[in-house]
């Protein structure tokens, strides 16, 4: 059994040189020949794989919210231990996600409202459901929190974890043991 990774798609290609191209000079400074040229096709190429720009970004944003849902949730199914692992599980996984797509949180922030309005509005509710698997796990570990309490420390802990566009020169392995210390440590103090 081959511990390879697949090669990505074609269109998996495009989206990583869209996200980082975006995330340097942002979705207006960008165009379609940069992007087809970061890839080795013609800009007009692009369009057997997109719409256009549009439907990049929107891929790119409503893909990424998809996939922590999801993976969110099997991490949740598939933890033992009680809620203190699987927290700890939900954190691991966000940090691979801050630490592995630093250009999408950058163009999260800085596009999102660049969005159709029913991409936009899916994004907010995909988001929306995954802080609310957040709450819950939270909860089971603090039932004494109130439940908005727990809400505002979800969001201030992705929030620091979402930080790492910021991160600088740090290596991967000693970002993932501060962030990882960080988060626990955010949880922790709702109990103090």
């Amino acid at each position: 059994m081959s511990t390879r990774a697949a090669a990505p798609t074609r269109r998996e290609q495009i989206l990583n040189e869209a996200a980082r191209l975006f995330a340097e000079r942002g979705f207006h400074g960008v165009g379609v020949d940069e992007i087809g040229a970061a890839v080795g096709i013609s800009g007009p190429g692009l369009y057997r794989h997109f719409a256009g720009k549009d439907a990049m970004l929107a891929e790119l944003l409503v893909g990424i919210s998809e996939r922590l849902l999801t993976g969110g949730r099997l991490r949740v199914a598939e933890a033992a231990g009680g809620p203190a692992a699987v927290l700890a599980s939900l954190i691991d996984g966000h940090i691979d996600f801050a630490l592995d797509d630093r250009a999408l949180i950058t163009v999260h922030d800085r596009e999102l409202d660049r969005l159709r309005e029913a991409d936009r509005k899916l994004v907010r509710q995909l988001q929306r459901q995954y802080v609310e698997l957040w709450v819950e796990v939270v909860r089971a570990l603090h039932p004494e929190v109130p439940q908005t309490e727990v809400r505002i420390a979800v969001h201030a802990v992705f929030g620091l974890l979402n930080s790492t566009p910021h991160l600088g020169p740090l290596g991967r392995e000693a970002a993932e043991s501060l962030l990882r210390r960080l988060a626990h440590g955010a949880f922790g103090a709702l109990s103090g």
